[in-house]
């Protein structure tokens, strides 16, 4: 790339790090410099020992926002610590006790005030006086006499401290709890899109349903009947077919079986389809996890399935039938994503007035671009799925009043969360 002459790259630097420099100034620092210059005009001494203090005080001063190393607890003590050293030296060099410096001991007080509590700014606002009248200790007591009307005029320049320092944690205070309520707006904010989005996807997710199962209870009931013909006729080609022809009797019986099969394929689907009949009882989860875990280990050897209850869940309302069939789904998935000797975790938990049930395994995981898709019909990643086992789970969840999540990490497993209401009221007897 050629450059204009006038083109130079280092400007380029220069001139970002000077943009970024000045975006961290801000209109107060425009008016410390000019009040610190106006000190340091006025003083009757104008000696290095003087000036040198105020340059460093109106430098700590501006720079004191802008250094987020030092912006904790202990940075804030030593930044205070360091302007009341920088004030008591501006002080000694000015007169001692009777310098017009004094009113700059507000700076570490006004800080402490806004830094810390009622009790932080107190003792602050003492030691900033303790340090203004510990100049008392360096007079010649010989010479200089302190009568009531000078003890008078100390007495009420620490008062004035208390009373700023006071005023200004007063300030402090109403501007921390204006912050922390906006900060808990925040968080309820951003909690209430949360939810939002879940049921706007809830909503998608069960039009997607409702959609997709009525167009599959339409198709598997067109399908039922010519299946029904083709398994007929291939039962009667078989019987009609000498025991020679080998061959044809071998396709015949591959007919069967394959229309068994899609037969089979037909019924999960209207399963899907079919409008659920939640039956709301009293029952125990525990043992509602232990017939599933106990059907899933049948069909899942080589994989350890522990279990991780917690005892204090009671009885509750929920269909133990369907509930037991969500279960098994999730822990048959666990196992088949999991290694050959590996293990899936079920657990158990209260959160409030709902029940938690996670199922964990440290399997393959799943990529994020499938996380959005998992619980759609049809969706899988299995060579012989259908893709209807999560989208039933996530239907019989949604019948009961629950909700179901899924956080995953590829190559370090899943852990699926079925979360279920205890206050829902049981079915009533017809």
């Amino acid at each position: 790339m050629v450059f204009p002459l006038w083109h130079n790259p280092d400007w380029d630097t220069r001139l970002a790090s000077l943009t970024r420099w000045l975006r961290l100034i801000r209109p107060q620092d425009l008016v410390w410099i000019p009040l610190f210059a106006a000190l340091a005009v006025t003083s009757s001494v104008r000696d290095a020992p003087v000036i040198l203090p105020l340059i460093a005080l109106a430098i700590v001063q501006v720079l004191e926002p802008k250094v987020p190393v030092l912006s904790s607890r202990h940075g804030r003590v030593w930044w205070i610590v360091l302007k009341l050293g920088l004030c008591y030296i501006l002080i000694g060099f000015t007169g001692s006790i009777s310098s017009n410096f004094w009113l700059l001991l507000m700076l570490p007080v006004v800080s402490a005030a806004t830094a810390f509590g009622l009790l932080g700014t107190l003792l602050f606002t003492a030691l900033a006086g303790a340090s203004y009248l510990s100049f008392l200790l360096y007079l010649d007591w010989n010479v200089f006499t302190l009568d009531w009307p000078e003890i008078g005029v100390l007495i009420q320049r620490v008062l004035c401290l208390f009373l700023v320092g006071n005023l200004a944690n007063l300030l402090a205070e109403a501007l921390r709890e204006q912050s922390e309520k906006h900060r808990r707006a925040a968080e309820q904010l951003t909690e209430a899109n949360r939810q939002v989005l879940e049921a706007e996807e809830a909503v998608r997710r069960s039009d997607r349903l409702a959609a997709l199962g009525q167009l599959t209870a339409g198709l598997a009931h067109e399908l039922r009947n010519p299946l029904g013909t083709i398994k007929a006729s291939a039962e009667v080609l078989e019987k009609t077919l000498s025991a020679e022809n080998e061959v044809a009797r071998e396709v015949a019986g591959f007919i069967s079986t394959e229309v068994d099969r899609t037969n089979s394929l037909v019924t999960r689907f209207l399963q899907f389809a079919r409008p659920l009949q939640v039956r709301l009882e009293t029952a125990d989860l525990a043992q509602t996890l232990d017939r599933a875990i106990a059907a899933a280990e049948r069909e899942t050897a080589g994989i350890a399935i522990y279990k991780a209850y917690a005892p204090e869940i009671p009885p509750f309302p929920f269909d133990a039938e369907l509930l037991e069939r969500v279960f098994h789904n999730l822990v048959v998935n666990a196992a088949q994503a999991s290694p050959a000797g590996g293990a899936v975790t079920v657990k158990t938990r209260l959160n409030g007035r709902s029940v938690d049930t996670l199922v964990i395994d440290r399997g393959s995981g799943i990529r994020p671009d499938q996380m959005a898709q998992i619980f759609n019909p049809f969706f899988t990643t299995k060579k012989e799925g259908v893709g209807l086992g999560l989208a039933i789970v996530s239907k019989i969840v949604d019948e009961h009043g629950g909700k179901i999540a899924v956080e995953s990490e590829p190559g370090k497993g899943s852990i699926f969360c079925v979360s279920l209401p205890m206050d829902r009221a049981t079915s009533q007897p017809a």
